[in-house]
């Protein structure tokens, strides 16, 4: 089995009533903050309004794939108070979100116990989104699908 091609990692929250202030200054510095109805701007500079509040934190995407350090990464970089961050995952929608990107029909990763661990210690669901390698072979063909990370 060959090695995940690209592997992409973030955490976030989502919520109405989410202040990002009150989570940076329990867990740190997110990558986005906004609240319900502010402004804010995608990376290609389009204008958008929240629909809610919003707080996350991403890490630069790893090609080769590794996720184990990605995360190992994200939790390094924050607080790790567990009080507060079950306190958010308590009251706000939230995860671990992951993007595998395979180049080949067989490819494969894991994770230590220290990182699966981790993940449950601060109450995060994990969300894996898999894009094949036909998949990024049917975006180069027509341009239709948008993928993000």
């Amino acid at each position: 089995m060959a090695i995940v091609d690209k592997t992409a990692a973030s955490i976030a929250f989502y919520g109405d009533d989410l202040d990002p202030d009150e989570i940076t200054c329990a867990l740190g510095q997110p990558t986005k903050g906004v609240r319900k109805g502010e402004v804010y701007f995608r990376p290609e500079n389009i204008r958008r309004v929240a629909r809610t509040g919003q707080w996350s934190f991403s890490v630069e995407d790893a090609q080769p794939g590794d996720l184990d350090q990605q995360i190992r990464t994200l939790f390094a970089s924050l607080s790790d108070d567990l009080g507060a961050w079950k306190d958010f995952t308590t009251r706000y929608k939230s995860w671990l979100f992951v993007g595998l990107f395979l180049a080949e029909h067989n490819e494969g990763l894991s994770l230590s116990p220290e990182t699966l661990s981790a993940i449950g210690a601060r109450g995060l669901e994990l969300e894996l989104d898999i894009y094949s390698a036909r998949d990024k072979d049917d975006d180069e063909d027509d341009g239709s699908k948008e993928i993000m990370a």
